[in-house]
């Protein structure tokens, strides 16, 4: 008999080691908006963790070992925080900034600069830190900045700026 065969029952038995959340280098700046998202999502998940742990035997095994490493990397977040004060400038651009900005085609586009967890492109929830987010953060109003993207650099002006 193969050995596959032999142990085939034993890896069924055994939960997959989740690959654990890379925890990312820069400093993690969060909106205070951004600071009450991750207390409510480690709450969210120790909650789901409490619950799967009540079932005792007919826990999912599984689901406990990813709430697990979800758990340890929202509370190292939550533990890395730095708040920063909530964005008062319409001059300069600040994490928190609503930021309307023109591409080379005279396009307008509305972005919020956010901390890393918070971020959501799709809602214009920009990570502070990428690139698009390095290229608007500190700028003035009127000016115009260098977006270096992986398509290609970019030239954007900065139309307007709005308080968090």
């Amino acid at each position: 008999m193969s050995r596959a065969f032999v142990n085939e029952d034993n890896a069924a038995a055994q939960t997959d080691q989740p690959v654990e959340r890379q925890v990312s280098a820069q400093p993690n700046y969060v909106t205070p908006a951004g600071l009450v998202l991750l207390q409510e999502k480690v709450a969210e998940l120790q909650a789901l963790h409490n619950q799967q742990s009540a079932l005792g035997d007919q826990a999912d095994k599984q689901l406990l070992v990813n709430l697990e490493r979800d758990l340890r990397y929202f509370h190292q977040r939550l533990q890395s925080a730095q708040v920063v004060p909530s964005a008062t400038s319409t001059r300069k651009v600040q994490i928190g900034s609503w930021v309307t900005y023109a591409d080379e085609n005279g396009t307008e586009h509305r972005v919020q600069l956010v901390g890393e967890d918070q971020a959501v492109a799709t809602k214009g929830l920009i990570n502070w830190g990428s690139p698009l987010g390095r290229a608007l953060l500190g700028a003035q109003l009127g000016d115009e900045v260098l977006w270096q993207r992986p398509a290609g650099d970019q030239l954007i002006e900065i139309i307007r700026i709005e308080p968090a």
